[in-house]
């Protein structure tokens, strides 16, 4: 058994390259090979949210607190509320974050690529015009994407 306190692990701001507004990031967990997991909590400050970006091996995030925005490139935005999960597939580009009037956390989980290391690929900033689209209707259990 490996402990960490989590006097190791100061909290981070997140990168003005990855992020727009504040984000603050706190890592959960790095694990060693043969295990590629990487797992953070992600808090954005109201309007916060990330950039345009993908996974390589896909990307679960769930929703812990507070009101949220999700989109995959070419779909309609999507608001998320605590307790939601969401599983974004490998290589689809995505950006999430905070509604523009709350905070939110999430519990962010991830596989780095086992040869490169490499856990995403950022792009552009979300625009405006995007991050502030109307949210299409939220979904009840019987139309929840997989059901």
């Amino acid at each position: 058994m490996n402990i960490r306190p989590s006097s190791a692990r100061p909290t981070l701001l997140g990168p003005q390259e990855w992020f727009t507004g504040t984000v603050y990031l706190d890592e959960i967990a790095e694990t060693a090979p043969p295990s590629h997991l990487r797992a953070h909590i992600v808090t954005f400050d109201p309007g916060a949210r990330t950039a345009w970006h993908a996974h390589p091996i896909g990307q679960i995030l769930y929703a812990s607190h507070g009101a949220r925005r999700a989109q995959l490139d070419g779909e309609p935005v999507v608001s998320l509320l605590p307790g939601d999960t969401v599983v974004i597939p490998p290589q689809r580009r995505h950006w999430h974050g905070a509604a523009p009037d709350h905070d939110f956390v999430h519990l962010a989980i991830q596989e780095a690529h086992p040869d490169t290391g490499e856990e995403a690929t950022w792009y552009e900033p979300v625009s405006e015009d995007d991050y502030h689209a109307a949210p299409a209707p939220r979904f009840n259990v019987d139309q929840a994407p997989g059901a």
